[in-house]
């Protein structure tokens, strides 16, 4: 419920002191940065899910977008070889990640972040020696360019990825028991779940989507920079929380996390067009993480159990009391 407020909120301070936001081009910028951030944001989701945390996603980001430059050599007859290699690469460092996360119990955060660094520093020597200024192949940045029901296409990417981790969590027995894993490991391991697998996985498929994301930004610029992956370390991170998953792990909605992204992009055009400095964006998205932390999913729930087991503690009492009565002479 709170990211879908959060939007309407956005949609009328939007209406008055920027109303460009939600004109026709201002809608046209959000849906491509909206989707960039809600399929990062959707990687980030799965590892919460776990009870960890993901730094290495704007090296991976970058990465993913970068190889698909330089595999795709602008060659129209590449492009497929660039994205399954892009999507390669980025399966690997999720499965680094999620040994030794998942294998070894190490830090998830020391981890990913040192991971992070490595897979940054191989992506600006590549960046350096081969793709350096260098377009995607046109078949690939053309299609980027198109639309589909008048919403760009990179848009409906975003969607199609929404629904199918809906539909594996709703109607699956491996989302369901993801769900479980990562709401209690201890009894998930008890009941001869492999928590490990579903951590690790959590990690490769997070990379994936971390890499997909970047592949289609650098079909949206064509020619992406060494600095595109990093709005994605904390943008993804905000999304995550305000769309109401709990941060120790467990239950989350793909929607929410989605809406919550596009939240977040509205509200960053919304301070372009409104000629706010773009470094605001990082406070903005520090101050939302805090505040989503503040009505996060787990702390909800605990509020909930909290107001039940008051309400129920009178009951009781009432109950124990008659019981004593009745049982005078």
């Amino acid at each position: 419920m709170p990211v879908y407020l959060a939007i309407i909120v956005l949609v009328v301070v939007a209406a008055v002191w920027a109303p460009a936001t939600l004109a026709p081009a201002g809608l046209e910028a959000i849906a491509p940065l909206g989707t960039f951030l809600a399929i990062t944001a959707l990687g980030q989701m799965l590892v919460i899910m776990t009870g960890g945390i993901d730094l290495s996603v704007p090296g991976t980001f970058l990465l993913g977008g970068l190889l698909v430059v330089g595999v795709g050599q602008q060659s129209d007859d590449r492009i497929w070889v660039a994205l399954l290699t892009a999507i390669g690469v980025a399966a690997l460092v999720g499965l680094v990640n999620g040994i030794l996360i998942g294998g070894l119990k190490l830090n998830a955060l020391i981890v990913t972040l040192a991971v992070g660094q490595v897979v940054g520093g191989v992506a600006n020597r590549y960046y350096n020696q081969v793709a350096i200024q260098k377009p995607v192949p046109p078949g690939l940045s053309d299609w980027a360019a198109g639309d589909f029901l008048g919403v760009t296409r990179i848009f409906w990417v975003g969607v199609v990825l929404t629904l199918v981790l809906v539909v594996v969590f709703r109607f699956t027995g491996v989302g369901r028991r993801f769900q479980v894993v990562g709401a209690n490991p201890v009894a998930s391991h008890v009941l001869g779940l492999r928590v490990n697998l579903n951590q690790v996985a959590a990690y490769v498929v997070a990379a994936v989507l971390y890499a997909m994301a970047g592949a289609l930004l650098a079909a949206d610029i064509r020619a992406p920079g060494v600095t595109v992956g990093a709005p994605y370390l904390l943008g993804p991170i905000a999304a995550v929380v305000i769309g109401g998953a709990s941060l120790t792990g467990g239950l989350a909605s793909p929607v929410s996390t989605w809406a919550a992204a596009f939240f977040l992009a509205g509200l960053n055009q919304m301070m372009r067009v409104m000629g706010l400095p773009t470094a605001l964006q990082f406070v903005v998205f520090g101050l939302v993480i805090v505040g989503g932390m503040l009505v996060s999913g787990d702390r909800i729930i605990k509020a909930v159990e909290r107001i039940l087991r008051d309400r129920s503690r009178p009951g009781r009492r009432k109950e124990g009391s008659l019981a004593v009565e009745g049982g005078e002479p």
